[in-house]
């Protein structure tokens, strides 16, 4: 029998914009699960409480703040170490087509919301500096009873959160299958190429030429559009796929390992732990105990 993670239907109507649940609860019991719709995540009083965000694990403080605009990117809180008996969650969904051309997203009054709502896809997890920024207004969401005003606060407190560049992003892009366009002909050449060539001895020389650059510019070139040097990016890569791979196919550890470009398995365990906190055969048990057939 086939485990699916499970695809949660939103309460929202045809002309609905938005859903706000304010909650105190005593545990995270819902299942992986992702959803058509965008959702910004507010947890209070929860530490050590996990949040797993397609193939990244990470256990959160007292206040977590979470955006995701992707409609196919698992994520799920887990009750893992918290203790609290009070954990207070606010959760927000609503739909914007931030990505159409012809809607006010494209426009600059909306460049900085567009631009997070675009890195929101691989989850995006917000400093705790943002999340006192707007703390107040999260809780106070809820008790709002005019929806044009409640629309108004919720676009309010995303354009304060576009504000910070030090949120940092969640999922590999290979695991959330995001596609980045806005970047340099030369890095999606190279990005592309790797990607294709994923299982092949990728060298820094090779890829340079690919571009007509020499070794030395093009490594600083890629760390500069980039922010990662060219090796841990297809470290990511490879990381990602296998990750991906691990939930989706019952192909074994070993077989994934070569088929992502590794060349032994005890590196691939070894920078797979380092890079996602367990091994390979944990991280694919972690989404198999939290999966519901549907």
């Amino acid at each position: 029998m086939e485990t699916k993670v499970l695809h949660e239907i939103a309460p929202l109507g045809e002309h609905d914009f938005m859903y706000v649940a304010d909650r105190h609860k005593k545990e995270f019991d819902y299942p992986i699960h992702c959803h058509e719709i965008m959702e910004l995540n507010f947890v209070e009083n929860a530490a050590g409480a996990r949040r797993v965000v397609g193939d990244s694990s990470e256990v959160i403080g007292d206040y977590d703040l979470t955006l995701i605009t992707s409609s196919d990117l698992e994520h799920v809180w887990e009750q893992h170490e918290c203790r609290s008996e009070d954990i207070h969650e606010v959760t927000v969904q609503f739909f914007i087509h931030f990505e159409d051309e012809h809607t006010p997203f494209h426009t600059n009054p909306y460049k900085s919301i567009y631009e997070m709502m675009m890195r929101a896809k691989h989850g995006l997890a917000f400093p705790m500096t943002a999340i006192m920024t707007v703390y107040h207004r999260l809780v106070k969401l809820s008790s709002i009873d005019d929806k044009f005003l409640m629309a108004q606060e919720l676009f309010s407190i995303l354009y304060e959160l576009s504000k910070f560049d030090d949120a940092h992003e969640l999922a590999s892009s290979t695991f959330a299958k995001v596609d980045v366009s806005s970047e340099s002909r030369r890095v999606l050449k190279v990005k592309d190429y790797i990607k294709t060539h994923i299982n092949d001895d990728l060298r820094l020389e090779q890829l340079a030429d690919l571009v007509g650059m020499t070794p030395t510019a093009f490594s600083r070139y890629f760390k500069l559009r980039t922010g990662k040097n060219l090796s841990e990016y297809i470290v990511d890569i490879r990381l990602g796929q296998a990750a991906r791979r691990l939930v989706d196919t019952t192909d074994s550890v070993s077989e994934i390992c070569w088929t992502t470009g590794f060349n032994t398995l005890s590196n691939f365990n070894r920078l797979f732990r380092k890079r996602k906190g367990c091994n390979p055969t944990e991280f694919r048990e972690k989404y198999q105990k939290t999966k519901v057939v549907i």
